[in-house]
């Protein structure tokens, strides 16, 4: 009986050897790119090609850019990966100038930092400066102008703080237009009224009114202002009731339609 010859299968099939070392290969260059990109991950990540390079502050007019990057602690050391955007937003939200931070990425290396700070609506003056007073109250005495930017009235002898706070969130809901057309406040308390106002206004009116209900009434002003002669000037009392006395001619008033009142 004669013995067979045992032949392997890579003998018999030299292809079938040579495709498991392609597939050996390949998995290994797999494994290898894989590796090399988590290295290179780290490497980013460790190295200043992951650094801050640039911050963006928009929406600032109260304060400078130097200000809002500083309370914000970012610098170009920081990681942009490793940024706590609300950690940020109540660094920022503690100054009493700004009313809302949006804070965003903008990648590879930016990073935007959007503030909104409150209206400005109105100013004093002390020792010489004009100082803003925002629509929350509060007055920027830190911030020293020579002169103001004629975008808000100025607010004079209001020497109470919460009737300061009264006129500047009456300020607050009056349009920007109306608000600009407004020189001068001045707080002149009655026995019967402490809330009593009187306005100078940019078109040579005067005007005689109350802090209660202030932007309510002044929102039709240029309605008033629309039926009287321009030629003539004098005070237009917008109290109880809503009339106009003359200058020229105290006799003449001339008495006001209600409904733009109301």
């Amino acid at each position: 009986m004669s013995k067979k010859k045992v032949v392997s299968i890579e003998d018999r099939i030299p292809k079938l050897k040579h495709a498991r070392k392609k597939k050996a290969n390949r998995r290994l260059i797999f494994y290898l790119s894989i590796f090399f990109v988590l290295i290179s991950i780290i490497v980013y990540l460790q190295s200043p090609l992951s650094h801050v390079h640039t911050i963006e502050v928009t929406g600032n007019t109260a304060l400078s850019d130097n200000e809002v990057v500083e309370k914000s602690k970012l610098t170009t050391d920081t990681n942009i990966w490793m940024i706590n955007e609300s950690e940020i937003k109540n660094e920022l939200i503690e100054n009493p100038i700004i009313d809302t931070v949006e804070v965003s990425k903008k990648l590879p290396w930016t990073v935007e930092i959007a503030i909104q700070e409150f209206k400005r609506v109105g100013y004093i003056k002390e020792d010489g400066f004009f100082h803003p007073i925002l629509g929350n109250g509060k007055v920027l005495t830190t911030l020293k102008k020579e002169t103001s930017n004629g975008d808000a009235p100025l607010l004079l002898e209001f020497n109470d703080e919460a009737i300061l706070n009264k006129m500047t969130d009456e300020l607050t809901k009056l349009p920007q237009n109306i608000r600009n057309m407004i020189s001068e406040i001045h707080w002149k308390p009655k026995d019967e009224n402490e809330n009593k106002i009187v306005l100078y206004m940019s078109d040579g009116y005067i005007v005689d009114g109350t802090i209660r209900n202030f932007a309510k009434k002044m929102k039709v002003y240029p309605s008033i202002v629309a039926q009287l002669d321009p030629k003539s000037k004098g005070i237009i009392h917008i109290g109880v009731g809503v009339y106009f006395e003359s200058f020229e001619d105290k006799t003449k008033d001339k008495k006001i339609e209600e409904a733009t009142a109301e």
